[in-house]
C-alpha cells in the first residue's frame, strides 16, 4: 500500500510538472510588447512584438469593426541581449499594405499558437492639407512613468495621431538582464499598440552598440539604418530624427557620423526642392541631447556635450531652413527664443514667434523616470520658459503656416504651464 501511494503521489508530481511546463510553454509564445509605426505611405502601418520562443509564423490580422477579413505576413528575428544570462527573444515585424486614408482599423498580431488582444489604430488622412496632433517627450523610464497615466486617458480618447519619443526608454533596456526593457515594452503598449510610436535613441540606450534600442523598434529605413536615424511625413510637416548619440561613443566607431551626416544632408537636399517644401512646408527635427539648456553643470549640459551638438548640426539646421527641434536629456522642460549661435532671432519685439528667422528648440524630457529633475541654473537671455514639472508637450501642425505647442504639467493635474504658436508665412533654405 505504501509503494502504491508513492507511486499515486510521483504520478501526481509529475503531472503538476507537465503542467506548469505546458503554461511557460504557451506563454513564451504569446505575443507581448507590441507597438505600432509608421511608414512613408499612408497606406501602410508596421506592427512589432515579441515573443520568448519561435513561432515560426509572425501574422496580423486585421478589418473593420473586429471583423479581421485580412491579414499580413511578416518574419521575426532572434534577439539576444548582450548580458551575461543571454536573454533571448523574437522580435516579429509585420507591415500591413493597401489601408484605405482616416479609417479606424482592428487588429491583432501573433501566430496559430498565441493571439493577442485586439487593438485599434486610425491611419493618416490623404495628402497633407490636415492638422496632426502629436505628443513629444523624452527620458520615460520603467520606474516612475508619472506621465504615462495621463497619456493612456488622451489616446483613448483620440487626442493625438502620434508619439514622438525622444530618446532615454526604461532606464535602461538592458537593466536585469533586458527584463526592465521588456516591462518598459509592456507598459508603453497601452499608447504603442494604438498609436505610431517613433522614437530617436539617447545615451541611456547606449549598452552593447544600443542593440535593444535597435532591435526593439522598426522606424522607417529600418533595413538601412537600424532605428538610428531616418525621416517620415505627417501632414504638412517633414519630421527628421536623428541620433545625437553618435557623437559620444566612439567605441562603436567613427564612420556612423559620417553615415548620418551625409544621409541628412541628403534628406534635408530632397525636403527643400519647391515640390517638396511646397508640400510639406515645415521641417521639424528630434533628437536626444540639446544644442542649448540652461541646467547646472552638474548635469554637464554646457560643460560637455551641448557645444558638440551644435558644432554637428545648428549650421545644417540653420542653412536648411529647420524650422522646430526637440529635444530631451534634461528632465525639465526648456522653451528657448529662436536662435541660432547664442544669437536670438525674434521675428519681432512684440510677436517672438511669427517668422523668426532661425529655429525654435525645445526641451521635453520630463516624462518621468527613477532618477532626479534636472536643476535650472541662473535663466538665460535665451530662455523663454522653463518648468521642472513632469509632463510632455503637446505638438499640433495646424496647417502650413501656424504650429501650436503646449506643455501639459503632470504634477499639477493636467494644466497647461505653457503655450505658444510659431507662425511662418515663409518656409525654405536660409542661405544656398
Amino acid at each position: 500500500m505504501a509503494q502504491l501511494n508513492l507511486t499515486m503521489a510521483c504520478s501526481v508530481v509529475w503531472a503538476i510538472m507537465l503542467s506548469v511546463v505546458s503554461v511557460k510553454a504557451i506563454l513564451e509564445i504569446q505575443p507581448e510588447q507590441i507597438h505600432i509605426s509608421s511608414t512613408n505611405d499612408i497606406t501602410e502601418m508596421v506592427v512589432t512584438w515579441s515573443t520568448f520562443n519561435n513561432t515560426n509564423t509572425s501574422v496580423v490580422q486585421f478589418g473593420f469593426h473586429g471583423n479581421l477579413s485580412y491579414s499580413a505576413v511578416g518574419s521575426s528575428t532572434k534577439f539576444v541581449d548582450g548580458g551575461p544570462e543571454k536573454h533571448t527573444q523574437y522580435i516579429h515585424r509585420v507591415k500591413m499594405t493597401s489601408l484605405k486614408p482616416n479609417l479606424t482599423y482592428t487588429y491583432h498580431c501573433g501566430s496559430p499558437g498565441g493571439w493577442s488582444p485586439l487593438f485599434t489604430f486610425r491611419t493618416f488622412p490623404e495628402g497633407t492639407k490636415w492638422s496632426p496632433h502629436l505628443v513629444v517627450y523624452g527620458d520615460m523610464g520603467n520606474e516612475n512613468p508619472q506621465s504615462l497615466g495621463r497619456l493612456q486617458e488622451e489616446v483613448q480618447q483620440g487626442m493625438y495621431d502620434a508619439i514622438l519619443h525622444v530618446g532615454d526608454f526604461a532606464y535602461d533596456f538592458d537593466f536585469d538582464n533586458a527584463r526592465v526593457g521588456d516591462s518598459f515594452m509592456n507598459q508603453i503598449e497601452s499608447v504603442a499598440a494604438y498609436l505610431p510610436y517613433m522614437t530617436c535613441p539617447g545615451n541611456h540606450e547606449e549598452a552593447y552598440n544600443f542593440s535593444n534600442y535597435k532591435n526593439r523598434f522598426t522606424m522607417p529605413n529600418y533595413e538601412g539604418t537600424q532605428n538610428l536615424w531616418y525621416s517620415w511625413n505627417i501632414g504638412p510637416a517633414h519630421i527628421i530624427s536623428l541620433s545625437t548619440e553618435v557623437y559620444f561613443f566612439f567605441n562603436y566607431g567613427l564612420h556612423q557620423i559620417k553615415n548620418q551626416l551625409q544621409w541628412l544632408i541628403a534628406d534635408l537636399e530632397e525636403a527643400n526642392s519647391p515640390e517638396a517644401r511646397k508640400q510639406r512646408p515645415w521641417i521639424i527635427t528630434v533628437g536626444h541631447r540639446p544644442p542649448y539648456c540652461s541646467d547646472t553643470l552638474t548635469r554637464q549640459c554646457e560643460l560637455l556635450y551641448s557645444e558638440t551638438v551644435r558644432g554637428a548640426f545648428e549650421d545644417i539646421f540653420y542653412k536648411y531652413g529647420v524650422d522646430l527641434s526637440f529635444w530631451g536629456h534634461e528632465h525639465n522642460y526648456e522653451r528657448f527664443w529662436p536662435l541660432y549661435n547664442y544669437t536670438v532671432h525674434n521675428g519681432s519685439t512684440s510677436e517672438p514667434y511669427t517668422n523668426p528667422t532661425s529655429p525654435v528648440h525645445i526641451i521635453t524630457g520630463s516624462a518621468g523616470c527613477r532618477e532626479a529633475h534636472s536643476e535650472f541654473g541662473p535663466m538665460r537671455y535665451y530662455d523663454a520658459f522653463r518648468s521642472s514639472d513632469y509632463g510632455y508637450t503637446r505638438l499640433q501642425i495646424i496647417n502650413d503656416t501656424h504650429i501650436n505647442m503646449q506643455q501639459v504639467s503632470d504634477d499639477q493635474d493636467g494644466k497647461i504651464v505653457d503655450k505658444v504658436t510659431l507662425v511662418k508665412t515663409k518656409h525654405g533654405m536660409r542661405w544656398n
